[in-house]
């Protein structure tokens, strides 16, 4: 269904072409858009109009015209005046009209199958023929990006989207709950990863600059085929919950990012808590003060390199061995040693994932 704004930007530009006042009614004679404020007197007749047998004609000065979706008398166009020229008028702005209820169908249609195809509630031969009957290409190399936003509720943002990504009718923007807006990115002109990335980063920048904040996107792999968009769109969903939580300083995560994040997520609570119980008993890596943690952490970003780590934290090689010595004595791991210093950066991932999904318990 057209919106009224769109209708009435329609009929205001016509009548800065023609001169000619205009206003759409619906079949009850509601007036849903109009270019002056002196047709209201036309309700009554367009009432009657709409229940005669006749497309158009002229009541009272002014010409009325039928215009229909798929058979189904949807508005009634009046135009102020009378004789051919204004006809003719009329009848080149209820084809306008009638031409964009016939364009904003075929958009809705297609809307509604891409949700349906994201959200797996379409059978293999549905997809394949309802592609065909919409005219999208089954076959093709496509990429689903989630765009996620402090405004998630906006609506505005899925206009922004489309208006940033029209130029290309083969992608699709839609959403399917009121927090993110959903693109599937065709790709046919091999798009690499890095040329996805950097699409995502132009969207973001276009955001920002139409006033949008806290912006995350996310995508998942390439796909093929028509059929597999879902699968993209899981990965992407996955990538913007993982990123959240392992991710946080990143505003654009791809799902072949995520490593080790995306296992961890898939783990149930309880087992979690009987891993982090079993490697430290009551404690928890959790608990170390600030030093000890900053240290750790350093000491993993460079490769559990002595040297390195101490340089870069400013303290004497001997300070570092003394604290990791400590670190040893309270949990038994000693992270110089390959296989602790996993077992210690799991366990570190494994306590963020239990925190991020306390906040939902609540």
């Amino acid at each position: 269904m057209i919106s009224n704004q769109i209708l009435q930007n329609t009929i205001e530009g016509l009548k800065a072409i023609t001169r000619v006042e205009l206003c759409v009614m619906d079949v009850d004679g509601k007036e849903i858009a109009s270019t002056t404020a002196g047709m209201e007197s036309c309700s009554a007749p367009s009432v009657e109009f709409a229940s005669s047998p006749a497309d158009s004609q002229e009541i009272q000065g002014y010409q009325y015209f039928k215009i229909f979706d798929e058979q189904q008398l949807e508005y009634i166009l009046i135009a102020g005046g009378a004789g051919e020229d204004v006809y003719m008028v009329g009848k080149m702005v209820a084809f306008q009209i009638q031409g964009l209820l016939i364009a904003y169908k075929e958009r809705f249609d297609k809307d509604n199958f891409i949700k349906n195809l994201l959200l797996d509630n379409l059978l293999l031969v549905d997809i394949y023929s309802r592609a065909k009957k919409l005219h999208i290409q089954a076959d093709g190399k496509r990429v689903v990006m989630i765009i996620e936003t402090e405004n998630g509720k906006d609506s505005n943002v899925l206009e922004l989207m489309r208006t940033y990504f029209g130029n290309n009718s083969k992608d699709f923007i839609t959403a399917v709950d009121e927090n993110n807006v959903i693109v599937v990115k065709d790709l046919s002109e091999g798009d690499s990863s890095k040329e996805i990335d950097k699409t995502a980063r132009h969207a973001e920048s276009y955001l920002v600059k139409e006033g949008m904040n806290n912006i995350r996107i996310s995508y998942g792999t390439t796909v093929n085929e028509i059929k597999e968009v879902s699968r993209s769109y899981k990965e992407a969903k996955m990538a913007l919950d993982v990123g959240k939580i392992f991710f946080n300083e990143r505003d654009i995560i791809a799902y072949s990012e995520l490593g080790i994040g995306r296992l961890i997520y898939q783990l149930p609570i309880p087992l979690c808590k009987m891993f982090i119980k079993e490697i430290f008993g009551g404690k928890s890596p959790d608990d170390f003060d600030e030093e000890t943690l900053t240290t750790i952490n350093k000491f993993f970003e460079n490769s559990l390199n002595v040297s390195e780590t101490s340089r870069q934290l400013f303290i004497h090689r001997n300070t570092l061995v003394y604290r990791l010595d400590k670190l040893q004595k309270s949990t038994g791991l000693d992270l110089r040693v390959f296989e602790d210093a996993i077992t210690f950066k799991i366990a570190l991932m494994v306590v963020k994932y239990m925190k991020y999904m306390e906040t939902f318990e609540y």
